[in-house]
């Protein structure tokens, strides 16, 4: 492997990721959407100043849905998970063997686009908390305290 091939496979991850980032969270939003829950997608809510500054902060995006109460705790379970399905395209690229080349730029694009098929930490939360969630929406969604997804 060269330097440029490590330089290629550096900048198609840093793409990946951040297309990955985009559909991570409009799987968030899919759900919902066809759910009928109201939600808002915020990109990099906490920026700070520059570049630097936007990769530092966290989260870099944020789904907050408002539900009624009404609703399931399904439904926002399911939406918690929905990343996980962005998954199933490399896993079938790798079922039909069209994974398997080695070059660094694959495994680079392959890597970060699994990586933002994760859920996040406060996407678990909000799987295993919904239920709390929708016993007073209207509380914590004022308060700023509901889980959401990130």
């Amino acid at each position: 492997m060269d330097g440029t091939e490590v330089v290629i496979s550096g900048g198609v991850l840093a793409l990946v990721v951040a297309v990955g980032l985009v559909a991570h969270e409009w799987s968030h939003a899919l759900v919902l959407r066809l759910a009928a829950i109201d939600y808002t997608i915020s990109y990099a809510p906490d920026r700070r100043g520059g570049i630097v500054g936007l990769l530092r902060s966290c989260p870099w995006a944020v789904v907050q849905p408002y539900p009624t109460g009404a609703e399931p705790a399904w439904i926002l379970r399911v939406a918690a998970l929905a990343p996980l399905v962005l998954a199933v395209p490399v896993f079938g690229l790798a079922a039909t063997g069209n994974a398997t080349n080695q070059s660094p730029v694959i495994v680079a694009a392959v890597i970060g686009w699994l990586a933002c098929a994760i859920p996040s930490p406060q996407d678990f939360a909000v799987a295993f908390h919904a239920h709390t969630a929708l016993k007073d929406p209207t509380e914590t969604c004022a308060t700023g305290r509901a889980p959401y997804a990130d």
